[in-house]
């Protein structure tokens, strides 16, 4: 069984930065992908950005020049560093992993942006 702990969130005033890891109990070049995604209050969950098996990465435009995935893969571990953060980035975050046509997800971390 795989377990994902994400770890890193809080509360930040906006412009303010972030950054949240995402541990797994396996090498992460197990999976074909490891994905950060964000439900807001109300809405449904998002995706914001994955790193691929071979390193390549991808973020929503919405996070574009601000969020950055990147992983440490001797500790098994996907960041997502979050600059200049907004009120619209409020949430919780959760990273997803997939192994072959499985997805296993975190408990997610909670994110609040605010003054």
């Amino acid at each position: 069984q795989v377990q994902l702990v994400e770890s890193g969130g809080g509360l930040v005033q906006p412009g303010g930065s972030l950054r949240l890891s995402c541990a797994a109990s396996r090498s992460i070049f197990s999976f074909n992908a490891v994905d950060w995604y964000r439900q807001a209050p109300g809405k449904e969950r998002e995706f914001v950005a994955r790193i691929s098996s071979g390193g390549g990465t991808n973020h929503a435009d919405s996070v574009k020049g601000r969020f950055t995935i990147s992983r440490d893969t001797a500790k098994n571990t996907v960041y997502l560093q979050m600059n200049s953060l907004e009120p619209e980035d409020t949430g919780v975050y959760y990273c997803k992993a997939t192994r072959w046509d499985t997805d296993y997800w975190g408990q997610g971390t909670q994110v609040t942006v605010s003054s």
